[in-house]
């Protein structure tokens, strides 16, 4: 409605009160004249826009109102998934980066296993070795002991056998076997008193 609507609205009510000779009724049929309003046919507007308004509410927005709540359902459903979805996806992380922790404990406890092996492995090689040596080194001192004694038989052997050569270029004259080996015994006990 615009301003000058009113006024005219507002002149007619004011004429209607100083007529008064129909009260409220000369009042509605003087606005009624003014705006040139046809009861007639705005009850056949009214039924019209009741009608109009009946068959869009039962057949346009329930249809609509119905197909939003089924959206809505299916966005607050797709939502909640996401929601389980994250939640699974974040408890499935997690359990990642533990089996990874527990993996990387258990490498650390291989190579740390691994390790004190090897030490003890290398620490029985050494043993070993060590053993061997002082085998080789106990054999060799043995062995050269015995080559010695080999060695200072032989020597007194060749002494005796040298006295008894000089003895006898010496008499000038050969020596009984028993005369030999009175002189080689006398040689040795020297020789071995001697060493």
């Amino acid at each position: 409605m615009s301003l000058s609507n009113l006024y005219i609205l507002a002149v007619s009510v004011s004429e209607a009160d100083s007529k008064s000779e129909g009260g409220l009724k000369g009042t509605v049929e003087g606005i009624a004249k003014t705006f040139g309003l046809d009861v007639p046919m705005l009850t056949a507007q009214i039924i019209c826009f009741c009608a109009l308004a009946y068959v869009l509410w039962n057949f346009g927005f329930k249809k609509v109102l119905s197909t939003m709540e089924e959206r809505e359902k299916q966005i607050s459903d797709g939502l909640r998934f996401a929601e389980e979805v994250k939640i699974k996806l974040e408890d499935a992380e997690r359990k990642h980066t533990e089996t990874l922790k527990e993996a990387s404990e258990e490498a650390q406890k291989t190579i740390a296993s691994a390790r004190e092996q090897a030490k003890s492995f290398e620490d029985q090689l050494r043993k070993d070795a060590e053993t061997r040596a002082e085998d080789i080194v106990r054999k060799a001192r043995e062995q050269m002991q015995l080559e010695r004694q080999t060695l200072v038989a032989e020597a007194r052997q060749e002494f005796a056998q040298l006295v008894v050569e000089t003895a006898t270029k010496v008499l000038d004259r050969e020596l009984s076997d028993d005369e030999k080996t009175r002189f080689s015994e006398s040689a040795s006990k020297e020789l071995a008193e001697a060493s």
